[in-house]
């Protein structure tokens, strides 16, 4: 054989070698993003032997795996093994409520011997409900002890379901159990003036969790001596574990996790006592302290992806969606009625910026920076929401434009009023009057996610905004190439040391301005992550999903402690909640 013959063989063999390589990166990466629509059809229920059967209720009383020297019990809907359950029905959540009505009234339950039962509702592994009575009004404490030298004790007030803070009928949710542990849980009951009446032991080995998620997570700790803020870590959307969400507390223990449908949380809303959050790409639930799903909230003819915030009056929830049959995507924001469970569209920024949509962009390309979309039309990629009553307006964040968008009359006739982003980018565009001029010197935001209102500045018309800069520039959905500063990402993975920054801005509406007013670097995470406020003394809570680290900062920027979390390429978001009148007092 010749040895150019040898040479287009060759040639010809490591062509197709990429190309089949290429194919495979493609469908391994939509199966990937695919993962987030897929429904959960097979629930998983730790339970022991049956003890009776509800056949009116159709709920099944079994012992619980959870062992100790308490009887803990399981409720196992009837029908669980059967093709469409899902335990976000409010048809099944009312009939285990009932069944729990009914033991609750079936003999007088004490501290001592209480009625206990392993997630009543199927919608939190390692959530034990209790209820017992008191001679009198009390309050109740508790303390989670397992024998492990990195799993600190933890304590915590139980928020009673009544909303009472001192009462005679206990009912509540005890958080911190740790799966795959033996559990000592000190319940201390308080009279009204804080002294001890009454304090119970119990031990419990609890199951595995559901996911096979690690319950201990490792850290490290930064420079900073400022305390932790209180509350929960609330990681979303964990990516090789959808269908979860996980509440971690300050030393990397997992103390609850949430079992969903699908998808994963985006944002836990406080709502009436209760909390409303994504439990699928297509669904909401508003979910009860005790984990009972009080009402599910379809959005038929639309996906959710990436946000949801409270709209006018905290009534209804604002959400970014998909719109089925769109020739667009991440384009939408939706509007549902928490009362009626009705869904409004609000903008379709296809519409509302169709200059810019049909004249400048065209679907993502296979050799595009994120070709795992290839044949998508993502133009504009919002990431986050955010609702204001003053003009009716919506915050939105736009990553494939590196721009920050608000838009007016929302519910009346939407109107985009201003930009803040590289003018350059929207140069000749049509959109320059838009544009907000920047104040200063320093890099503008590139790739931004998590964009929130950080409140009002001394004038009216003036106010400020934080952002996660994830510092990465990509454009796969149109014909611009920017002439980038010294710093800014290129690689959806970590390049030269690059950084992501955490930013606040000052807007100023009526010398339609904005100016960077602080800034601190964090770990580069090119897509996905956020920055949000953790507790009341200014403190940060920072992911970098492509990193897999969070981390809580001090209000000056400095690193207090940071975490290591495993994923699958990526987790989406972290925020930190006090849960304060919803598990704790």
């Amino acid at each position: 054989m010749s040895l150019k013959k040898k040479i287009l063989i060759a040639a010809a063999v490591i062509a197709v070698a990429v190309v089949v390589a290429l194919a495979v990166i493609f469908f391994l990466g939509k199966s990937f993003v695919e993962q987030e629509g897929k429904v959960r059809t097979e629930w998983e229920v730790d339970a022991g032997a049956l003890l009776s059967t509800d056949e009116e209720l159709g709920v099944e009383l079994r012992s619980s795996l959870a062992k100790g020297n308490i009887t803990v019990l399981q409720l196992v809907p009837a029908e669980l093994e059967e093709e469409g359950f899902t335990y976000y029905d409010v048809e099944v959540q009312d009939r285990l409520f009932q069944m729990v009505e009914e033991m609750k009234s079936s003999e007088r339950w004490t501290a001592d011997m209480p009625l206990a039962i392993l997630n009543p509702y199927g919608t939190g592994s390692n959530g034990l409900y209790l209820y017992f009575e008191t001679d009198m009004r009390t309050q109740v404490d508790y303390t989670v002890h397992v024998d492990d030298p990195d799993i600190p004790d933890f304590s915590a007030q139980a928020a009673d379901l009544s909303g009472a803070n001192i009462t005679r009928a206990h009912e509540f949710q005890l958080i911190g159990l740790v799966p795959g542990e033996t559990n000592e849980v000190t319940l201390t009951i308080r009279g009204y003036w804080g002294n001890t009446r009454q304090q119970v032991h119990f031990t419990l080995d609890m199951p595995e969790d559901h996911s096979g998620y690690p319950v201990l997570m490792d850290y490290t700790d930064g420079e900073s001596q400022a305390p932790l803020s209180d509350g929960l870590f609330a990681m979303m959307r964990t990516n090789g574990y959808l269908g979860y969400g996980f509440f971690f507390d300050n030393s990397g223990v997992l103390r609850y996790e949430m079992v969903l449908e699908g998808f994963g949380l985006d944002r836990v809303l406080s709502y009436e006592g209760d909390i409303v959050t994504c439990v699928s790409a297509t669904r909401l639930a508003r979910i009860d302290p005790a984990g009972r799903v009080i009402q599910v909230y379809d959005l038929d003819g639309y996906e959710l992806h990436h946000d949801i915030v409270f709209g006018p009056g905290g009534t209804t929830v604002v959400a970014l969606v998909n719109k089925e049959g769109s020739e667009t995507i991440e384009d939408v924001v939706v509007e549902v009625d928490l009362t009626t469970g009705a869904v409004t569209e609000l903008v379709d920024f296809s519409v509302l910026m169709a200059d810019y949509c049909r004249g400048e962009t065209y679907p993502v390309p296979l050799t595009g920076d994120f070709f795992w979309q290839a044949g998508q039309w993502d133009w504009l990629h919002l990431n986050t929401v955010q609702y204001l009553e003053e003009g009716d307006s919506l915050i939105v964040s736009s990553r494939e434009t590196s721009t920050i968008i608000k838009v007016e009359n929302v519910h009346t006739a939407p109107e985009v009023v201003w930009m803040a982003g590289d003018p350059a980018f929207w140069a000749g565009t049509g959109y320059e009057a838009l544009c907000l001029t920047p104040v200063g010197d320093f890099l503008y935001q590139y790739g931004q996610h998590s964009v929130e209102y950080a409140g009002p500045g001394e004038e009216e018309g003036v106010y400020y905004i934080r952002t996660f800069n994830n510092n990465y520039w990509a454009n796969s959905s149109r014909d611009y190439e920017p002439d980038l500063p010294d710093g800014v990402g290129t690689g959806l993975y970590l390049e030269n040391d690059e950084n992501s920054y955490v930013y606040v801005y000052e807007i100023d509406e009526n010398a339609r301005t904005f100016a960077l007013v602080q800034s601190f670097p964090v770990p580069y995470s090119s897509i996905v992550s956020n920055a949000a406020p953790a507790g009341e003394d200014g403190n940060w809570v920072v992911n970098s999903g492509v990193a897999h680290l969070f981390g809580e900062y001090d209000a000056d920027g400095v690193l207090i402690r940071q975490f290591d979390y495993e994923c699958t390429m990526q987790g989406y978001r972290t925020f930190k909640y006090a849960m304060d009148g919803f598990w704790f007092r």
